[in-house]
Order: structure tokens, then C-alpha cells, then sequence
């Protein structure tokens, strides 16, 4: 397993994954990052100042990744933990963890207090993960991501 910052040719498979998750899980909807057209460019959107893409590869298969982004509206501190996914392949191994820990890592490291997130209760073994390493629900949304469609929000001190 390879863990690695997003690279240009990482674009389409990342984006693949992303929308092959959401599939799955029925979230492949208006309002999410499957129809949010950032989520074809992703490594152009992380090169953004205060922004980071961890990507895990397998074999020099793309099967997931995961970033923290700083979200327009978002209190001072606080970044949004972003594009948490994984190829169904990959799940139940760690590696969503790991991704997340080190997305987390690097958001103290460019000085973040606070991380938030967006995500749907259909992602139920994401949302269960994310109560695991420390988040809390939020009774709602902070910042202006621009995926309405996600009802779920969550919030952790780092």
C-alpha cells in the first residue's frame, strides 16, 4: 500500500472512485460531489493554499483518498475534511483510517484547530469511522460547500 499526495494524472481515477462509491450507495445525486465538477479536477483544486489530496494506491491502482480543504464560511481554524472514499475493494482493511489520519496530521500541520465534514447517513461505514477517531455530530451545516444534498455534519477539535 502506497500512500502519496494527488498528482495531475491522478485525476480521473480518483474521480471514478469518488462517484463509484456514491453509486453504490444510491448518493449519486445533485447537491453531492458526484455531480460537483470540481470532483474531475481535484488535483488543480489542491493546490490550493491550506489544501491537501492524501491518495492510496494498490499495485499502481488508485483505490482511494481523502483531503482537507478550506471551505468558504467555515469559523477561523477550521478546514473541512473532504472526498473521504474508497474503491468497495479496499474497504474494511484500514485504509480509510489511515487516509483520514494523515489528512488530519496535515491540517495541524497547516494550522488547523477544528475539522468539518458533510457527508449522508447512507454512508453509514464512513459516518461510523468518523465517530471512531473523534468527530461529533453537528445539529447543522457550517460553510458554504455547496453540497446541500448532504444532511449529516460533523465536527472534531484537533
Amino acid at each position: 500500500m502506497n500512500y502519496r499526495l494527488i498528482e495531475p494524472a491522478d485525476n480521473v481515477e480518483i474521480a471514478s472512485v469518488i462517484r463509484g462509491a456514491l453509486e453504490e450507495f444510491g448518493v449519486n445525486q445533485p447537491g453531492t460531489v458526484y455531480t460537483d465538477p470540481s470532483t474531475d479536477h481535484l488535483f488543480e483544486l489542491f493546490r490550493q493554499e491550506k489544501s491537501i489530496y492524501w491518495i492510496a494506491e494498490d499495485n499502481a491502482q488508485i483505490i482511494g483518498g481523502c483531503g482537507v480543504f478550506p471551505t468558504e464560511g467555515l469559523p477561523e481554524g477550521y478546514g473541512e475534511l473532504v472526498k473521504l472514499y474508497l474503491h468497495r475493494d479496499a474497504r474494511g482493511q484500514g485504509i480509510g483510517k489511515e487516509l483520514m489520519l494523515k489528512s488530519i496530521q496535515s491540517a495541524k500541520e497547516m494550522g488547523y484547530t477544528h475539522l468539518y465534514l458533510e457527508s449522508l447517513p447512507e454512508l453509514n461505514q464512513a459516518v461510523e469511522l468518523y465517530k471512531k477517531v473523534g468527530f461529533q455530530l453537528l445539529p447543522n451545516r457550517m460553510g458554504d460547500s455547496g453540497h446541500f444534498a448532504c444532511d449529516l455534519w460533523m465536527v472534531m477539535e484537533i
